[in-house]
């Protein structure tokens, strides 16, 4: 069987979800079916390590990175595909991005990253790069969205789109043996640039904290005070996410109803769902396709968060079931194994498309 050589172009390092999520844990499992991915990282790791902990920025270690990106580029001949999550570069026009990709290209989104340069801070760069994705999108061979909201934005540029969910290895995120928690444990896993969603829960969790002892614990970010609850603020590991997630009694993602939140995965969720963890979250983007009533609830209001908290805190059989159908659900839908396919029929129809080729 021949091995097709594909390098792909991600925005950041591994410490990044987007980086392992979207393509590092499909390495080995796409290897066996003969193709070979090599991922290249731009923001490398010490940049994302320098943000989080609003340290100096790691200058000379990133433009070696710029620089090894554009050597790979001009000399990409000997692969087969190339795939660019996100972008190739920070603030480089998409006619440029075009110049450099003189291989066929798959290119995968996670985000509504078509935004960053039309609202927000970059905002005032949107004359120069506003439609930047546009071009990129449409000139690609193959695009792999992460939610239905993505897609549809791709389909007006391009026609090649399937939904590619961000998904999880369940021979790794799985339930492990928990002891019972002291008090109702609530967990949230993001960063410090997600952090703004917890707001949501002030509220209703200083209202249940009245009734109930009650705990939330935040991974990956500073928690806001509450009132009548013990916020534990952990810092994220790779090595200590599944087992702190084993401690959570109820998962949680709060979202704004924004376009920005309209673009996310729910991987949050997912990862609980996973590990036998029943969650609520807000009804935005990807939470409304992977939370049904058998594994969780959804929640707008301070109300529905506050009586969707209160039902679970009291019903530890409840958790239990709706633990066991998340699991199950992520198993059918969301897990590695199940969407391998996926990603192995998008390289082939991108092969197929510009190399005419027979799909494999």
């Amino acid at each position: 069987m021949k091995t097709y050589k594909i390098l792909c172009f991600a925005l950041y390092g591994e410490q990044a979800a987007s980086n392992r999520v979207r393509l590092g844990q499909y390495k080995e499992e796409l290897y066996s079916s003969g193709l070979e991915l090599k991922i290249n990282s731009l923001l490398i790791n010490e940049y994302i390590v320098a943000l989080s902990n609003k340290t100096s920025l790691p200058f000379l270690k990133l433009l070696r990175s710029f620089f090894e990106r554009i050597k790979l580029l001009l000399f990409s001949q000997e692969y087969d595909l190339l795939i660019v999550h996100c972008e190739l570069f920070p603030f480089l026009p998409g006619w440029v991005e075009q110049l450099l990709l003189r291989k066929p290209y798959i290119y995968d989104f996670d985000d509504a990253f078509y935004l960053k340069y039309s609202s927000g801070k970059y905002r005032l760069l949107k004359p120069f790069l506003g439609s930047k994705f546009k071009r990129i999108i449409k000139n690609a061979s193959f695009i792999t969205a992460g939610n239905k909201n993505l897609a549809n934005y791709a389909k007006k540029y391009n026609p090649n789109v399937i939904i590619l969910p961000s998904v999880v290895d369940t021979n790794i995120y799985y339930k492990k043996d928990r002891k019972p928690n002291s008090c109702f444990t609530l967990g949230w896993i993001g960063s410090p640039s997600t952090a703004i969603y917890l707001e949501k829960l002030v509220k209703p969790l200083a209202s249940l904290g009245k009734k109930i002892p009650l705990k939330l614990i935040i991974v990956g970010a500073q928690g806001p005070s509450i009132q009548n609850v013990i916020v534990e603020s952990i810092p994220w590991s790779l090595e200590d996410e599944v087992d702190l997630i084993n401690q959570f009694d109820v998962g949680l993602m709060p979202l704004n109803d924004d376009e920005w939140s309209r673009g996310k995965c729910a991987y949050k969720l997912i990862q609980c769902m996973a590990c036998e963890v029943c969650v609520i979250a807000s009804p935005v983007g990807s939470n409304v396709d992977v939370v049904n009533d058998s594994s969780g609830f959804l929640a707008e209001s301070d109300q529905d968060w506050y009586d969707s908290l209160f039902k679970l805190s009291q019903d530890i059989s409840l958790r239990e079931k709706l633990g066991k159908a998340s699991a199950n659900r992520i198993m059918q839908n969301y897990s590695l194994q199940t969407n391998k396919p996926l990603l192995i029929n998008a390289i082939s129809k991108a092969m197929h498309i510009n190399k005419n080729e027979k799909e494999y």
